[in-house]
Order: C-alpha cells, then structure tokens, then sequence
C-alpha cells in the first residue's frame, strides 16, 4: 500500500519523511519537483504521478503538499482520501496544521503517523480512536513527558478498536446529552438581470457534533433525498439502507464529524427551485 509519506513546504524542501515498509529515497520527489515546476500554480499539480518504479498521490493543503509514495497500483481516490484524513487528524491534534506547528509536535506526528497506518495500511483513522491511543499535546503534558521521559502513548488499547464500531469508544458518559446538525451549502448560480436563475448548482456537506451516553443509534430522514447525487457517507452511515430507503441510519463517532457530502446538479437545483 503506502511505502512512505513526504510533507514539502511550497518552496520545496521536504520538512518531514515516514517510512512505513521500506525507505525510499528523497530522489524520488524529483518527479514531483518537476511537476511542480511544470504547473503555474501549486493546486494545479497533478494529483497523480506516474515514474519508472513508483506512483506519487499527493494533496495540497495549508501550503505543505502531502505526498504518498506506492509501488503497485491502488485506487487513487482511496489514498488521496487518507491523506486528507492525516491533514484533518493533524488539525484537530494542534489547532492548525502548518510547517512550523508540525515541526514543533514531531514526535507526536510521527507516533499519529505510526497508529494511522499499519505496514502499510490504514488502521486507525479516527480522530477520538486516535486520541485514545496518542493524547493530544498540551504545556503541561509536555512538560512532565520532558521531565519523566514519557511519551503520549496511551497505556491501553482503546476500547473501539475491539467492537464491529471501530469509530466509536464504548462506555461513553455524558451528563448533557445533545447532538447538532450542521448543513453547509455553496451554491455556484448564474442569474440574468430580470433576476431569473438560468443555472445553478449546490455543493453540500453535513457535519456533525454528536455528544450522547452509550451506544446510540441515529436515523436521520431527508424531505426529498433523491436531489442528492455524489453522496459520499462517513463510515458509519449503512449504505444499504440508504439504497434501499433514501434514509440515514448510523451509530455515531464521538465528539465532530463529517457524516457526508452530497452535490445537487443544475437540472435537479432548478426544479427544486
């Protein structure tokens, strides 16, 4: 699967390298640093990289690219997904995701980096499982960690990891139970000057702060579900009932979440105008 992970400021430099199978030379960002060369800006840098023994997948946020490396062929999308799960899981560790920031929590990077894939292949990509495994830094916790020689490795493994719900930690306790909804919409439209919508499109996701004792089970219902097209589900969500009856059924992670992302085409936005 991934072989090794390089992050690359926008001047180039490579500030930060993971191997997980074997160490594969720096030399092989070189095909990325001509690509990038290439490219008038740095979003336009091809995703994918094709060279003589390796594929390079990479993402572009925050101004650090994310780069994978792999030898063999996988789904493109499968791992350009997970490196936007290790610049969500970075930003919810520290705050921010950014060179310095990175650099200074390295060791807590690379200990994240170590749980999140395992020989290879994504293990644990949630961010409450992974905060039970690798607390997240605090002063305090750095400090007595710099005194004692400790790290922030959680002494047991967490709960999650042993159930079919691998998102979610069981024995959670609450004393105010309460869950939000957040429904986030672009719309990208174009209107003639009478006022009359000639086209429009809507870009939507659904994100999720879910605080609840135990193990819940939510189902959430849409008025008209099928204006919904390229939905993209967290993996909570069972599919099948969502095939079968346009409804969300889903035992939730703890804490913030992303439940979906969904697109509403021009010919569908219009009618439902």
């Amino acid at each position: 699967m991934i072989h090794s992970l390089f992050l690359i400021n926008s001047s180039g430099d490579i500030f930060l390298e993971k191997h997980w199978k074997s160490v594969v030379s720096r030399s092989v960002c070189d095909y990325f640093f001509e690509a990038q060369e290439r490219a008038t800006e740095a979003e336009n840098v091809p995703p994918v990289i094709s060279t003589p023994h390796h594929y390079l997948l990479s993402v572009y946020r925050h101004k650090i690219f994310f780069v994978a490396v792999i030898q063999t062929e996988v789904p493109p999308l499968f791992v350009i997904e997970f490196l936007h799960r290790v610049v969500d899981t970075f930003q919810d560790y520290f705050g921010v995701c950014s060179e310095p920031v990175i650099k200074d929590n390295v060791v807590v990077v690379y200990e994240v980096l170590e749980e999140m894939l395992d020989n290879g292949f994504p293990l644990a990509t949630e961010s409450n499982i992974l905060k039970e495994l690798i607390k997240p830094p605090t002063i305090l916790r750095t400090v007595v960690n710099t005194i004692t020689g400790s790290t922030n490795v959680g002494d047991q493994l967490p709960t999650g990891q042993l159930s079919v719900v691998p998102w979610r930690r069981t024995g959670v306790k609450y004393t105010n139970n309460e869950a939000y909804f957040d429904v986030i919409e672009e719309i990208d439209a174009i209107i003639d000057k009478s006022g009359s919508t000639i086209t429009a499109e809507i870009q939507g996701v659904i994100d999720a702060c879910v605080k609840l004792t135990g193990m819940p089970d939510l189902t959430l219902s849409f008025m008209n579900p099928r204006l919904l097209d390229d939905v993209s589900f967290h993996p909570c969500v069972r599919f099948k009932r969502w095939e079968s009856e346009r409804i969300l059924s889903f035992i939730p992670p703890d804490g913030n979440f992303r439940l979906l992302s969904y697109h509403v085409s021009a010919q569908k936005c219009c009618l439902g105008m």
